[in-house]
């Protein structure tokens, strides 16, 4: 199971060759933890945007942290927020991720891989 992270949905609603390209490729339809689409939101200037990321993000499962998701994104932002500057949204993210076992695919491998346990994969290049 792929879960994807901000700045590849970024890319495709961007229309990107590559990541348009690599999206097209699955097999699998992937599944968006809700706290990427309330980022792509966040980052709207206008109602006209954030109908066009709900527009983008319809036809995927949206998936949520459980509490026991919870209790590790607080564990890891606690031991990784200061000495890897992992972020709050971040370090929910990636426990979503751990907890259905999935693979995080994001440009930003570097950024994820503290975190224990958390499958990544970088799914193309810029």
């Amino acid at each position: 199971m792929y879960l994807l992270n901000t700045d590849v949905l970024i890319d495709i609603q961007r229309g990107y060759g590559s990541a348009l390209a690599w999206f097209a490729s699955l097999v699998e339809l992937p599944s968006i933890p809700g706290f990427v689409v309330m980022e792509l939101i966040q980052d709207a200037q206008n109602k006209q945007q954030v109908r066009k990321v709900l527009q983008l993000v319809a036809p995927l499962p949206i998936v949520w942290t459980t509490e026991t998701d919870c209790a590790r994104a607080l564990s890891d932002f606690t031991a990784y927020h200061l000495s890897h500057k992992v972020g709050l949204i971040d370090a929910l993210i990636a426990a979503c991720a751990v907890g259905r076992n999935a693979t995080l695919c994001t440009l930003n491998v570097k950024h994820y891989r503290v975190i224990p346990g958390l499958n990544i994969e970088q799914p193309y290049s810029r």
